[in-house]
């Protein structure tokens, strides 16, 4: 799938918002992308992880153990990631503001996990997600995700497969333009 068709799945299931958001990250943007609503169709969500999955090149595929993905938003689609891999697929969790696996998943020592997150914008939750693998057990041999806001930038410390990587601009608390300044803040993220 190309930019267009990805960004049309999000605009069809309205998954495509525009107004004043504040980010996970703590950032300023016009446009956020609520992958929720877009992964809500399950034959949706098998779409867009097959083809993210076909990002991923094969040599790093065939290694792949375990996929794993950060609570809330990598949920869905690291789940989805599983099927199309034909791997397991687990999620960490925040229960005290550090990520850890619970609900009885554990890894193998020396797992290679792939993480799978829904939105990357500056790779803080990702980081954090791929040493808590670390700390659990295994080894984070790359990472996907649907899409990549940094438009290329992120560094993640391991391989990055984006489904599509985008450029909507993103602006620190002191740099927010006038025009977005005068818009209701909104917070639609799962970090607080």
């Amino acid at each position: 799938m190309n930019e267009d068709e990805v960004l049309s799945e999000f605009r069809t299931s309205g998954a495509l918002l525009e107004g004043h958001f504040r980010l996970s990250s703590g950032r300023h943007s016009a446009h956020y992308l609520q992958c929720a609503r877009v992964l809500m169709d399950a034959e949706r969500a098998g779409k867009l992880a097959r083809a993210l999955a076909q990002k991923i090149p094969r040599e790093i595929r065939n290694e792949i153990d375990v996929v794993v993905s950060p609570a809330m938003g990598g949920i869905i689609i690291g789940h989805e990631m599983g099927r199309a891999l034909g791997k397991e697929a687990m999620f960490l969790e925040r229960p005290d503001g550090e990520f850890h696996l619970r609900r009885g998943f554990a890894l193998e020592s020396g797992a290679k996990v792939l993480m799978v997150e829904d939105v990357v914008t500056t790779g803080l939750s990702s980081r954090e997600a791929i040493e808590a693998v670390g700390r659990e057990g295994g080894e984070v041999i790359a990472e996907a995700s649907l899409i990549d806001r940094s438009a290329g930038e992120v560094d993640l410390g391991v391989p990055f497969f984006p489904l599509v990587a985008i450029s909507f601009p993103t602006y620190a608390e002191d740099e927010i333009p006038a025009e977005l300044a005068k818009k209701p803040v909104t917070k639609p993220g799962s970090r607080s």
